[in-house]
């Protein structure tokens, strides 16, 4: 008759069951203290946030009992919300200075304007005047048609003007007049750019002798319409 003595093996599966069990043990120990630090961390931001938000909402209320004490603080606030609005709307307004430079730019030394009318809204422009012939005002007409205008700090060139019509000449005692019409860029009196106008050099103008010579030929009688 044979016998096994099967005790030493259940005793390995003893002691493989107590080693696996230490190992649990541990790794679950381990997880539960991160997850322990974890919640402490949380628990430590929300109140160093909680305490940050209720010291704002305290110096917001300081400062805002600080400005209500002080007197005539509507009347402050409403002044200076007005001020911070006038450089956009003097952005939005056209800049009308320019207008002088680019009529001495243009306008030929032998031709004086008797009216003038620009309407801002419309982006046109009427003008009336005597010319010493008619081929200075043909010449005024294609200058007119050809200036272009740039802006500094961007390349390139466009047309300052469209739509130019000799509405009406005649020559009368060897004195020619003229009515012409035309449209403009608004970019010329864009409040926000520095505008320079080209005008190609046909005839010659007040800006390219440098003389303060009279542009109209009798009081205007110009309109400028907003």
């Amino acid at each position: 008759m044979i016998q096994f003595n099967l005790l030493p093996d259940i005793k390995l599966e003893y002691l493989k069951a107590e080693r696996n069990r230490r190992i649990v043990i541990s790794v679950s120990a381990l997880v539960t203290i991160a997850a322990v630090l974890l919640v402490a961390g949380l628990f430590s931001y929300t109140q160093v946030q909680k305490s940050q938000i209720n010291k704002l909402n305290s110096d917001i209320k300081h400062q805002g009992s600080v400005l209500s004490s002080q007197a005539n603080i509507n009347s402050i606030l409403t002044i200076q919300n007005q001020i911070q609005t006038l450089t956009s709307l003097h952005e939005q307004e056209p800049n009308v200075t320019n207008l002088s430079t680019y009529l001495y730019q243009i306008i030929p030394i032998t031709t004086s304007l008797s009216s003038l009318a620009v309407d801002f809204n419309a982006d046109t422009m009427i003008m009336s005047g005597n010319a010493d012939s008619l081929v200075t005002i043909n010449q005024l007409v294609d200058s007119l048609k050809f200036a272009t205008y740039s802006i500094k700090g961007v390349a390139g060139s466009k047309p300052a003007f469209s739509n130019v019509v000799l509405a009406d000449f005649g020559l009368t005692n060897n004195v020619a007049s003229f009515t012409i019409n035309l449209s403009f860029d608004p970019t010329l009196f864009n409040n926000t750019e520095t505008v320079t106008l080209n005008v190609p050099s046909k005839v010659t103008t007040r800006s390219q002798i440098d003389q303060p010579i009279t542009l109209f030929n009798q009081p205007s009688t110009s309109g400028v319409k907003g």
